[in-house]
């Protein structure tokens, strides 16, 4: 499937939407986490696979919010998103 009139950040060819596992690090530095099933960008000319911007703030966001000990070394984008938030939005993003 194609990203609809999106170009690779690194080599400006032609891209297609992506499924992919990422291994994030927590805010606090104290792991790293692996997160599956995530939304990216594949560049066939290049080979990146990488993640827009706004996948990017969505789990910056989450892993701000929410207390970090409650997440497993390994969980689903869609099941990290919906994880219990202590505050209902990042205020250090302006």
């Amino acid at each position: 499937m194609t990203a609809d009139g999106k170009t690779c950040e690194w080599c400006g060819s032609g891209v297609t939407d992506s499924v992919t596992t990422v291994y994030w690090e927590l805010p606090d530095g104290t792991r790293s986490i692996e997160i599956h099933d995530v939304p990216g960008i594949l560049c066939g000319s290049c080979g990146m696979e990488y993640q827009d911007e706004e996948v990017i703030m969505d789990i910056e966001d989450q892993l701000m919010l929410m207390d970090t000990k409650a997440i497993p070394k390994s969980v689903d984008f869609k099941e990290l998103l919906q994880m219990p938030k202590f505050l209902k939005k990042n205020y250090f993003r302006f």
